[in-house]
């Protein structure tokens, strides 16, 4: 039984070295999907209370394959972003689209977490801005 374990562990850690040496390897040999982004702050401004709160961040598949991006998590609910599904060949662009709640007064700045089978799998994009107070009546 000790035997079986110590067998089991030793795979294990193999494993783990030789996934370590091909993701070294991508980035050694320059190959892999890369997201190079126009910007990854997008500014509102300052902006009218319950305006558009649709914004985008714009990227190009600067790397060797299909970039795909499995996920796309906003810092909180106020803040949703849309993916492509689709894969991103070497040399497209593509777009995340974000939707901000203007209905929330005052500065804000959130961030969008992006997963992705890019060499580097997680970046960080932010939006800011400051929403004005809704204009009284009388």
């Amino acid at each position: 039984m000790k035997n079986l374990f110590i067998l089991l562990l030793t795979m294990i850690s193999f494993s783990l070295v030789a996934q370590q040496k091909a993701d070294d390897l991508k980035l050694v040999n320059g190959s892999g999907a890369t997201m190079e982004f126009v910007t990854t702050t997008v500014d509102y401004g300052t902006i009218k209370h319950n305006s558009d709160g649709y914004r985008k961040f714009e990227f190009k598949n600067t790397g060797t394959e299909p970039l795909i991006i499995t996920n796309c998590k906003a810092s909180c609910g106020c803040t949703v972003p849309n993916w492509p599904k689709e894969p991103i060949m070497p040399g497209e662009t593509g777009e995340i689209k974000v939707k901000y709640a203007t209905n929330r007064v005052g500065p804000f700045t959130k961030s969008i977490t992006i997963t992705s089978n890019a060499v580097t799998p997680t970046t960080i994009v932010k939006i800011k801005g400051k929403v004005l107070a809704a204009p009284t009546t009388k």
